[in-house]
């Protein structure tokens, strides 16, 4: 019965979750078909890392669950990150940084989806470009 219960609730709830999200959005995009989540942030000057905290709950770790007619949340309102950088062949994080004038520490704080070593980036993957440490961007706190 409990487990009835909380399904239920689920059910019911889920929309209202959806629509606070949205309402807090101050740019959205439908998905299309053929999108994944890097096309996505590329297209939208938002970072990979930003899209994945802003939906999370909503879009998966690997992005396989983009729902066709789905709209989806890019950047809050005073919290919205569009200077964007898309890696390249053979890009490293001490290229990026130099080459867009950035400490390297700043470009990692900015863009917390990036190791240590710089090992995890590929092609095709949105970084967020500040020269200075973004504060305040935790994701969809008011939850």
């Amino acid at each position: 019965m409990f487990s009835y219960k909380a399904l239920s609730f689920a059910v019911v709830a889920l929309p209202f979750v959806a629509r606070s999200v949205v309402a807090h959005c101050n740019r959205q995009h439908t998905i299309q078909e053929g999108d994944i989540c890097d096309s996505i942030s590329a297209a939208n000057n938002v970072s990979t890392y930003q899209l994945a905290t802003i939906n999370a709950g909503y879009i998966d770790s690997t992005c396989s669950n983009l729902q066709i007619g789905a709209t989806i949340c890019l950047g809050y309102l005073n919290e919205d990150c569009s200077d964007t950088y898309v890696v390249e062949a053979e890009d490293t994080c001490e290229d990026i940084a130099d080459g867009f004038s950035i400490d390297e520490a700043t470009l990692y704080n900015n863009n917390p989806n990036i190791n240590d070593k710089c090992t995890n980036i590929y092609v095709g993957e949105v970084f967020f470009l500040l020269p200075t440490i973004l504060t305040g961007f935790n994701g969809p706190d008011y939850l």
